[in-house]
């Protein structure tokens, strides 16, 4: 219980969000409910709570992705400007109304501005040499990516960036931030070189398991923090990037090859490159955040902001 009324205090997540903020007290009566009706009725209470938590964090990414179908729902041909042009447009409005609303912190809004680039640069390699394509017309556009594709991946370092804090991340033999630096800069430019040479990506594979193997995430729900292998981690958020991708195709906002004539699933074998692309995008949170080290409950009241590094 300690713990809890000083994660509510202004070290917290909520602390940070005006919106969320205002529910603190709200939510603390429920949960003291929830507790008193038994153990069933806790649980039940914490994995509501665990969904909320993560529907939070995909606040960016699901509007999105409701993006992406409104406006294939909604005639294209009916839209005042050409549909790529207005997923730009409505993207940096809702950025702008986040931060407005307070619903979405400045340095959140950094990150997203910092993926965008990121993702653009591969975005126009990517479509330059045919491995997917944008089959509509648009004026905001650098080569054959429109300019709202960053934004694609933009989404996935903004639920990073949220789930770190809303779970407020520990961890358990974390590997140097350096390593995964290195590890992530191969990535990215594997994404590029492996039309040319030799693909390394199993040797990629290989050393991500390396890295990470052994190490733990520590996440907190409620009121003691759960744990769980990051590299489980790494591939469930892959799982549910493919199913948005496959969503993504189903509205025709870009297509595969094998997708030109007509639409079917993108290939099982594309979790391996989100995979891959999900270690970018935890490393760059995670030079962000540097990692802490995860103290065990009976200490935590007594380390709540323990600077240790979390490789130690």
């Amino acid at each position: 219980m300690i713990y809890h009324q000083k994660e509510a205090s202004s070290g917290s997540s909520a602390s940070l969000w005006c919106f969320t903020a205002r529910f603190v007290a709200a939510e603390e009566r429920l949960a003291r409910s929830a507790e008193s009706k038994g153990p069933w009725i806790a649980g039940l209470y914490e994995f509501l709570r665990f969904g909320i938590k993560q529907g939070w964090a995909c606040l960016f990414g699901g509007l999105m992705v409701a993006l992406l179908v409104a406006t294939k729902l909604w005639d294209p041909a009916a839209l005042p400007v050409p549909r790529y042009d207005a997923l730009f447009v409505m993207a940096i409005l809702i950025q702008a109304a986040l931060i407005a609303m307070r619903l979405e912190t400045l340095e959140e809004a950094r990150v997203i501005l910092l993926f965008h680039v990121v993702g653009t640069a591969m975005e126009i390699f990517k479509t330059s040499v045919g491995s997917w394509a944008y089959p509509e017309a648009s004026l905001l556009r650098i080569g054959g990516a429109p300019l709202f594709a960053g934004f694609m991946y933009a989404a996935v370092g903004s639920y990073l960036a949220r789930v770190w804090r809303l779970f407020d991340f520990r961890f358990t033999h974390h590997p140097p931030v350096w390593a995964t630096i290195a590890l992530s800069v191969g990535i990215y430019l594997n994404f590029f070189t492996h039309h040319f040479v030799a693909d390394l990506r199993l040797v990629l594979f290989a050393f991500t398991a390396l890295l990470f193997g052994r190490t733990t995430v520590h996440f907190k729900v409620w009121r003691v923090h759960r744990r769980m292998p990051l590299l489980l981690g790494f591939v469930l958020v892959s799982l549910f990037i493919w199913f948005a991708e496959n969503i993504g195709t189903v509205t025709g906002a870009w297509l595969y090859p094998h997708q030109i004539k007509g639409w079917s699933m993108v290939p099982f074998s594309k979790l391996g490159a989100w995979l891959l692309l999900m270690i970018i995008s935890y490393v760059m949170i995670a030079a962000l955040n540097r990692p802490q080290r995860y103290v065990f409950e009976t200490e935590w009241k007594d380390h709540v902001a323990d600077p240790s590094p979390a490789g130690a």
